[in-house]
């Protein structure tokens, strides 16, 4: 087994014994210890009580985080015309048809967020089996299948994180950076952790939240008291 750092062995000595913490200490927790030499994610992990495999207990959704996420995102539309120019002047990083979809094709995939207008959707459903595995597939149940291009663009560009169950039942995201301040990231975990909730499929039976974790980029993880999360 390979041999851990000296970071690494002392932020593990300071998560010792500590499980099942409010959401204010393992915030704090996290952001003590995470010392790489750049500026860390903080990233949270929900397990949940579902198969995804069933449609009735698929979890998806958005939110919008209150402090953003500290990350840049690149956003693509497929958008034609007036649609298209809209797009451009609300800041998206890449905007086409055709041509963009042939650059996903090609494999050239330099966005984070894709948006598309209806009437793109003949197009944009020939690249399901690209942006599908990589959660990046438009939908209108998220809001990225609209006509509103600039409220979806400027959405993606100020902290609105997409999520999505995977096949175990777990969701994940980013919620902002070690460089914010412990408040910040206290009330974008908060209002994750609200988002999922509410998005608690019709099908989800027994316990829908079992576990909510924490972690950096570059740290260990500490266990969330689930109860006081939901409570907040």
């Amino acid at each position: 087994m390979a041999k851990l750092g000296k970071r690494m062995t002392a932020a593990k000595a300071a998560f010792e014994g500590k499980h099942n913490i409010s959401i204010t200490d393992a915030v704090s927790l996290i952001k003590s210890n995470a010392k790489a030499k750049f500026d860390e994610t903080v990233e949270i992990s929900m397990n949940l009580g579902v198969d995804p495999r069933h449609a009735d207990q698929m979890v998806r959704g958005v939110v919008s985080l209150p402090n953003g996420t500290g990350k840049t995102v690149r956003v693509a539309v497929f958008a034609r015309g007036p649609k298209a120019d809209e797009a451009t002047e609300a800041g998206a990083d890449i905007v086409g048809a055709e041509d963009l979809m042939e650059q996903v094709q090609a494999g050239n995939i330099n966005f984070d967020r894709c948006i598309a207008t209806p009437d793109m959707m003949p197009i944009v459903g020939r690249l399901g089996k690209i942006l599908g595995p990589r959660n990046l597939m438009p939908n209108p149940r998220v809001g990225t299948v609209t006509m509103d291009v600039k409220a979806a663009v400027e959405a993606a560009k100020g902290g609105e994180v997409q999520f999505k169950a995977e096949k175990a039942g777990v969701v994940h995201a980013g919620i902002g950076k070690a460089s914010f301040d412990e408040a910040a990231l206290v009330e974008n975990v908060k209002a994750f952790v609200n988002a999922v909730n509410k998005a608690k499929p019709t099908g989800a039976k027994g316990t829908y939240v079992k576990s909510i974790a924490l972690t950096s980029t570059m740290g260990p993880g500490v266990k969330v008291d689930v109860a006081g999360a939901l409570a907040e």
